[in-house]
């Protein structure tokens, strides 16, 4: 009777768990199903919402779609920021469901990420309208110049929007935490590809820089001339 006790007893004890582990099992399930559901509703809210305040006319002109439908994909910001949305709904629901399962060590990784995704949502919009900003900053030097003919406007418009565009990707970074590590790294690139352009300029570039700096010096001169013969003489008062 003890052997057949013994036997048993291991199995009762399995059945028993068994028995424990089903309904946080359907439990988890039923989460999952809600929270794939409302994960749905928040992606086409999002969307609908954000098109409803012309966020994609911000994007567009900022170059952020047509940079991402260069991949040979149909997708946008707007899609983007509505699938970071989809997804932490659904990375909240996974937190749950397995925390619902005692799987302490999983729901501490996916909370990491739930925390995650909405530093990439902040980045993506610094992003959009960084880019914005920085093309409307360069479109209006590159216009100011033109107009009082300078013949480099072209080249300073673009070298603003590469100016403005490194600070922003430089905060977005800053937004995801990602270290000093990265920072770092993109200050050496920029330096990097600054000393390039400074010797390339220097050593490849010297006869136009020659001839800017002797046109400007002339135009100078032309402005100081024209000055003074506009200027009225002086007449004696003796």
């Amino acid at each position: 009777m003890d052997n057949v006790n013994m036997l048993v007893e291991p199995i009762r004890e399995s059945l028993h768990q068994i028995g424990a582990f089903l309904p946080r099992l359907l439990l988890a399930i039923v989460v999952l199903i809600i929270g794939w559901l409302v994960a749905k509703v928040v992606r086409f809210a999002i969307v609908k919402a954000l098109y409803a305040i012309n966020f994609n006319v911000v994007t567009e002109k900022a170059g952020i779609d047509r940079f991402l439908s260069q991949g040979g994909g149909d997708i946008d910001t707007i899609r983007v920021l509505g699938g970071l949305f989809y997804w932490l709904v659904i990375l909240a629901a996974l937190m749950i469901a397995f925390n619902a399962l005692d799987l302490a060590y999983v729901t501490d990784l996916i909370g990491r990420i739930v925390l995650f995704v909405p530093r990439v949502m902040v980045a993506v919009v610094i992003l959009v309208f960084g880019a914005y900003f920085a093309r409307f900053i360069a479109t209006a030097l590159t216009t100011y110049l033109r107009n009082i003919g300078a013949r480099e406007a072209g080249l300073m418009g673009r070298l603003a929007l590469y100016a403005i565009m490194a600070f922003v990707i430089m905060i977005a970074v800053d937004q995801l935490g990602l270290g000093d590590i990265i920072r770092q790294t993109f200050l050496v690139v920029v330096a990097a590809v600054a000393l390039a352009l400074a010797l390339a300029f220097g050593l490849g570039g010297q006869r136009r820089a020659g001839e800017l700096i002797e046109r400007w010096s002339r135009t100078e001169t032309d402005d100081h001339r024209e000055a003074r013969e506009a200027r009225p003489p002086i007449k004696s008062v003796l």
